[in-house]
């Protein structure tokens, strides 16, 4: 796939925007119907979500599998946790309201049984004060919505008559406060309209983007949604969605807003202007996008379902924005015309003349315009915008601040080289101590349902309440009954290992082959302890009895597990095939490999600062966590192809301009200067508006999604200025014509390849 003038995509895609501005009406009409009808059906259907999380082929899924069969796995269950100031829950006065309150919630449509709270059962803390009531529901997790948890809490208030406090937990309390503030969404897209408006100067200009992204938005969001009805779908999903949705759709709308308006402003017809902007800087949104969503499918050789399902989730939203850039947006330029430029704040500066000899159009491929865009005009010397001495030439254009900054880093590419390098060192050294682990309810910030339900089990009966373990055995022969020495003998191997708190008493199952109970740990589920006793139960030494772990605290520690190991197959996977397309797309397998490796150096101080905040606690108070959390498990993997994808857009657009420059005048260290000088504007402007988005999201009350938003957030902010601003010039500088070296041909340097810039 090239992205560069005549090449079959190029053609594609003007011919797509010449459809498009003939008619308007007609694509508009055909995505406001698919809008109704998604966003209809997903109010109407609702948006389920699966917080689930199952791992084929791990330990906690044998025993998941086990009891599954047996009929003894249980169906879905939510907690209500109880808690009185003073006496006790089970003091004479407040029986009845218990009793009460078990019977109003069973009443509840989709509640099929509630447990009450009892010593016996290991319900009620040792001080009587705080318990909890078991609710069964005859729907799945994804089926639990927030109108259901309402239902079940509202229908436990008369408990507050006997001074009895009621929170939910569990599945409830997720539900609870699903669909929560969207002060993130808010702030991200009042901070991109501004850098909008600064950047195109008009009301107008500005607005298309932005209702061009939220268009396409709401499509995705909602196609995003309506997939929870088949399969399941973690509530990270949709908000993953939300915040990568708005970032690249605003961003694809504001390459090609920027190509439009400077053909305008050149004299071409609206039209016309359309086609060109479509086959030039749509060409290479079809190649950014496709870049996030190869980097995406590169977590299928991960072989953990709930990353596969971000990826493409995440996938399906980015596919959206690039077809709304490339059919919506041309269809809104179409309609709009010269009054693009209506509704202005300031005057716009007319482009500068052409100094003769330049006329040196860059990013064809991006829409991006050296000369006329910025006023850069080469000099004899090669230095940007200045004579021999370095003082402004006759005729010389306007010199921007990129400009400038290309003509230093291009004169002493080692000195800015070794700075980027030990800035980027800097940032990424804490990933050294980075270590996986799992966010439990005990890390949301204060004030929520999980975290308040959490803080009270955790004080009434130790932390380890909070993450059961389920120990499954299987025997054979079957058990005749539950006093089986094999039976007895599991039920005292567990109690006696260090590190178990308490066991509940042993369910065998009919045919006897199955005995399971439950070990509540000493320590929280977030805490190494767990996992280290997680590995020891599956260790156990009882003859006759193969046993196996299994919950939602050894789930994750099996997924923590799978993804160390898988992480760098995943790495290459994404890696090469990223590789593959730049080659691809520039024919310079240098740029190619360079570009690659340039995307990890982000990505590594990205990981470096989720360490530093959120592990060890650096400024964590700033993001409304109450202390350092452990980074989850899967997050750095699901981050890296993320950030890898979007990584390369803005490697595309600079490269273009950089190919296009080099093509014409053949001399690498101008082409450099020219390509960032070009592009430097308008990928800070891009990168901006994601970073703000990115980081809006941090406000979320989910841990997860805290780290998703300042991961993403700082490694933008660092590709698109230390990356993109210094290290990828000056190595491009240092290599020279090794740069642009293709194998088993020789070239004339300065030889044209690309047609006729548009």
């Amino acid at each position: 796939m090239r992205v560069d003038d005549g090449s079959p995509v190029h053609r594609m895609l003007g011919a797509l925007g010449r459809f498009c501005a003939r008619r308007p009406r007609t694509v508009l009409a055909a995505w406001l119907l698919l809008a109704v009808t998604l966003v209809g059906a997903a109010a109407v259907l609702g948006r389920p979500v699966d917080n689930d999380v199952a791992l084929p082929g791990s330990d906690a899924q044998q025993a998941r599998d086990l009891l599954d069969r047996t009929g003894s796995g249980g169906g879905t269950g939510g907690q209500l946790v109880l808690r009185v100031g003073d006496g006790r829950l089970d003091d004479p006065a407040r029986r009845d309201a218990l009793a009460r309150v078990t019977r109003e919630v069973a009443d509840v449509r989709h509640v099929t049984g509630v447990d009450g709270v009892s010593v016996a059962a290991g319900t009620l803390s040792p001080d009587g004060r705080t318990g909890w009531l078991t609710v069964r529901l005859d729907v799945s997790p994804r089926q639990v919505d927030r109108a259901l948890a309402r239902a079940v809490t509202d229908a436990a208030a008369s408990a507050g008559a006997a001074g009895i406090e009621v929170t939910p937990g569990g599945v409830l309390a997720s539900a609870a406060e699903r669909g929560g503030s969207r002060d993130s969404e808010l702030v991200g897209l009042a901070v991109a309209a501004l850098v909008l408006l600064l950047a195109f100067g008009g009301l107008v200009a500005a607005a298309v983007p932005l209702v061009t992204a939220l268009f396409t938005l709401a499509c995705a969001v909602s196609a995003v949604g309506l997939a929870g009805h088949l399969v399941a779908v973690p509530s990270v999903a949709g908000t993953l969605a939300t915040m990568v949705g708005l970032g690249v759709g605003i961003d694809y709308a504001l390459f090609l807003v920027t190509r439009h308006r400077r053909l305008l402003a050149e004299g071409l017809p609206p039209a016309e202007a359309v086609a060109r902007s479509v086959a030039g800087s749509g060409s290479a949104v079809v190649f950014a996008g496709g870049t996030v969503v190869v980097a995406l499918g590169g977590l299928a050789v991960a072989g953990v379902p709930i990353l596969g399902t971000l990826g493409w989730t995440t996938g399906l939203v980015v596919v959206v924005a690039v077809a709304g850039a490339v059919t919506l947006l041309p269809a809104l330029l179409a309609l709009l015309g010269h009054r693009i430029d209506r509704l202005r704040i300031r005057r716009r500066r007319p482009a500068p003349p052409r100094a003769a000899g330049a006329g040196l159009v860059t990013g064809s491929g991006t829409g991006l315009v050296t000369d006329s865009g910025t006023g850069l005009v080469t000099g004899p010397d090669g230095r940007t915008g200045a004579g021999p001495e370095g003082a402004p030439g006759a005729g010389a254009g306007r010199t921007t601040g990129w400009a400038r900054q290309a003509d230093r880093v291009t004169r002493r590419p080692w000195r800015w080289a070794l700075l980027a390098l030990l800035l980027l060192g800097a940032l990424a050294a804490p990933a050294l101590d980075l270590r996986l682990g799992q966010v439990d309810a005990g890390d949301e910030p204060v004030g929520t349902a999980g975290r308040t339900s959490y803080d009270r089990l955790a004080a009434g009966f130790g932390p380890g309440v909070n993450g059961p373990l389920t120990v499954v055995a299987e025997l054979t022969p079957p058990a005749g009954s539950g006093a089986d020495p094999r039976v007895t003998g599991l039920t005292a191997r567990v109690a006696g290992t260090a590190g178990v708190a308490r066991v509940t008493p042993v369910r065998l199952a009919d045919d006897g082959r199955t005995v399971a109970l439950t070990a509540y740990p000493r320590t929280a589920p977030s805490d190494p302890a767990t996992a280290a006793l997680v590995r020891t139960l599956r260790t156990a030494d009882v003859p006759g009895v193969a046993v196996h772990v299994g919950g939602a605290t050894a789930t994750r520690v099996d997924l923590a597990d799978r993804v160390g190991a898988r992480m760098p197959w995943v790495i290459a996977v994404v890696v090469g095939l990223s590789t593959v397309l730049l080659y691809a797309a520039f024919r310079a397998p240098v740029v190619a490999v360079k570009a690659a490796v340039m995307n990890l150096v982000s990505i590594g101080a990205a990981y470096g600062v989720l360490t530093a905040v959120f592990a060890w606690g650096w400024g964590v108070g700033l993001t409304g966590l109450s202390g350092p959390v452990p980074v989850e498990s899967y997050l750095p993997m699901m981050l890296f192809a993320l950030l890898f994808g979007l990584s390369m857009d803005y490697e595309v657009f600079l490269l273009t301009a950089v190919q296009e420059s080099w093509r014409a005048t053949g001399d690498n260290r101008v082409a450099v200067r020219e390509g960032l000088a070009g592009t430097g504007r308008v990928i800070t402007s891009a990168a901006l508006i994601m970073v703000t988005v990115f980081a809006g999201f941090v406000l979320q009350d989910d841990p997860v999604i805290k780290m998703f938003g300042l991961g993403m957030a700082v490694a933008v902010a660092v590709d698109a200025t230390v990356v993109r601003g210094l290290l990828v010039p000056a190595t491009m500088a240092l290599l020279g014509r090794a740069n642009w070296w293709r194998p088993g041909r020789r070239r004339r340097v300065g030889e044209r390849l690309a047609g006729p810039s548009s």
